[in-house]
């Protein structure tokens, strides 16, 4: 018996993440990967944030592999915060059609709306602002907001810019960040690319580089760090988007860095840059996946790069 009554209609979930087999069966989604460690297993409704799609009287994820949307008003692997609002959603009334990110934050409820119509009419301006949140943006234009959205990162806490990239859970957020200060113990010049917000940043007292975020400014796709940079450094850190890391991954090679950590959301695109990475003498010495993505057939993979 499915724990979700939406499993197998809509497209959020691959696998049952309440059957028996469910770690069996999400095991044999890895691609030509062999673990050095166990895999970390992620509690399902830990999900801190979600990316719904909506339409007129419509608002939920879509069915599998079409644009039809399931209309949903609770999702087990969501966070209680989350699931008290969905039905508050399907209340509002939608115009055009569009994504709709809501996030749990440390104080509140974020609702940060992308739609290619620019405007939103003032029925659904007045329901927005009945809803129990503490921000909601309509292509970046603030539509409500009574505080600052913060997230917090072991003990440090930082601004929730709209639409920002965040860990889907603080589970694996703090499961991520041990493992990255269990790894870089005992090094103390480290660059965190690919920073974000800074999970990893400020635990380590590292630089943190990237496009947005807390980091300083810098486009890694399009201007990775040079060798020269790379060399104040002993230790990298590296969790890119899907895209990998290639250009970044053909720098580090002509380095001195003696250590990467290397944290991926595609497996496809981690083993294209591992070996990068191993043409340059780099040997992977760590594999762990972690099930960053309840119930999705997408993994996480913690990996250590040495030489």
């Amino acid at each position: 018996m499915t724990q979700c009554p939406f499993f197998g209609k809509c497209g959020g979930c691959k696998y049952d993440f309440s059957s028996p087999a469910y770690q069996k069966q999400k095991l044999e989604s890895l691609p030509d990967i062999k673990p050095t460690e166990e895999p970390i297993w992620i509690p399902s409704g830990t999900r801190r944030r979600a990316d719904f799609c909506f339409a007129p009287n419509q608002f939920g994820f879509f069915e599998t592999k079409t644009k039809n949307i399931v209309n949903i008003d609770y999702c087990p692997n969501l966070t209680d915060a989350i699931n008290k609002i969905l039905p508050l959603m399907h209340k509002i009334p939608w115009c055009g059609t569009g994504a709709c990110l809501i996030t749990e934050c440390d104080n509140g409820i974020d609702i940060a709306i992308t739609s290619s119509v620019p405007y939103f009419t003032p029925e659904f301006r007045a329901a927005a602002l009945q809803l129990p949140a503490i921000r909601i943006t309509w292509n970046s234009q603030v539509i409500k907001q009574t505080q600052q959205p913060t997230v917090t990162f072991d003990t440090h806490t930082t601004q929730y810019p709209s639409n920002a990239f965040l860990q889907p859970s603080c589970q694996g957020a703090d499961q991520l960040r041990k493992l990255v200060q269990k790894y870089t113990h005992g090094y103390k010049k480290i660059a965190d690319l690919f920073c974000g917000l800074g999970n990893f940043t400020f635990a380590l007292n590292a630089t943190g580089f990237d496009i947005v975020g807390t980091g300083i400014k810098r486009d890694l796709f399009k201007q990775p760090l040079t060798v020269g940079m790379l060399n104040q450094y002993d230790c990298i850190i590296m969790d890119p988007p899907r895209a990998g890391a290639q250009k970044q991954c053909i720098e580090l090679i002509k380095s001195n860095v003696k250590k990467i950590i290397y944290i991926s959301c595609n497996p496809n695109t981690w083993l294209s840059d591992k070996k990068i990475l191993e043409s340059g003498g780099y040997k992977n010495t760590t594999i762990i996946p972690v099930d960053q993505f309840v119930g999705s057939n997408h993994w996480e993979i913690f990996s250590v790069f040495e030489k």
